[in-house]
């Protein structure tokens, strides 16, 4: 991996110093920059591998270099890194191609998964839809931001029986469902999916951890089954399980 060059480019000078260190530790190569002029005046422009990038800076900020870079033609992978994750920056960063988008601070594990996925053009994950189904709204949004930090499209349901007339439901990759809803519930969910032939997989995520519905749960095939709460390392390596099993079209016991 030592071959494989990524740029930092953040004005504050501590999270350059920091990140690039990190990346150095990972076996990889790092340079950092100040800013976008400064990078794009280097002469690491077309060595460089996958791109780092603070999303607000002064002068030319990160979603005004990933313009540039795409008027260019130029196609480096880009994590966007943030202390101010609005969801309209997010949007615009991950439909015009961004790897991911990732809050300030974020895991070292996370990051490291996120470059890896990034060298070896697995950028492409956004176009799998993770559908969360969960009755607490809280849950909903903070989920819903965690999927969408790492590269993937998400979309957010209040109850099973909303997703299941959403035009959502053939196009989600993976579910992430709570196990007790009003109404219809998750294993009720995993039931009904089954019944009509739809083998999507299921991450199951509760606050009520019990042997029986776990047991349940896993016997039908879902991919995981979390207890509240959960890390987000721990997420993102069920989510990408469950997008693998998918696409082999095996299930899980």
């Amino acid at each position: 991996m030592a071959r494989n060059l990524i740029s930092v480019i953040d004005d504050d000078e501590s999270v350059r110093r920091t990140t690039a260190l990190l990346i150095e530790s990972f076996g990889l190569r790092a340079v950092a920059f100040e800013s976008a002029e400064g990078f794009l005046k280097s002469g690491q422009l077309h060595d460089t591998a996958c791109l780092i990038v603070d999303v607000q800076m002064p002068g030319m900020n990160g979603l005004q270099l990933q313009s540039h870079l795409a008027a260019e033609g130029c196609g480096i992978p880009i994590i966007f890194i943030t202390a101010y994750d609005d969801r309209e920056s997010r949007g615009r960063a991950m439909r015009a191609g961004a790897v991911a988008f990732l809050s300030k601070p974020f895991g070292d594990e996370q990051l490291l998964q996120t470059i890896r996925s990034a060298l070896r053009g697995e950028f492409g994950e956004a176009k799998n839809l993770i559908s969360i189904i969960d009755d607490d709204e809280a849950v909903r949004r903070t989920t819903i931001r965690l999927i969408e930090s790492f590269g993937f499209r998400a979309a957010a349901f209040e109850s099973a029986e909303t997703f299941l007339s959403s035009d959502h439901l053939n196009d989600a990759s993976c579910l992430i469902v709570d196990v007790r809803m009003p109404g219809m519930n998750g294993l009720q969910l995993q039931s009904q999916l089954a019944a009509t032939g739809t083998r999507i997989p299921i991450i199951f995520i509760t606050a009520y951890d019990d042997k029986a519905s776990r047991q349940r749960a896993m016997q039908a095939g879902a991919a995981a089954f979390l207890g509240k709460p959960f890390t987000d390392e721990e997420l993102l390596r069920w989510i990408r399980s469950a997008l693998r099993q998918e696409e082999s079209g095996t299930g899980t016991t």
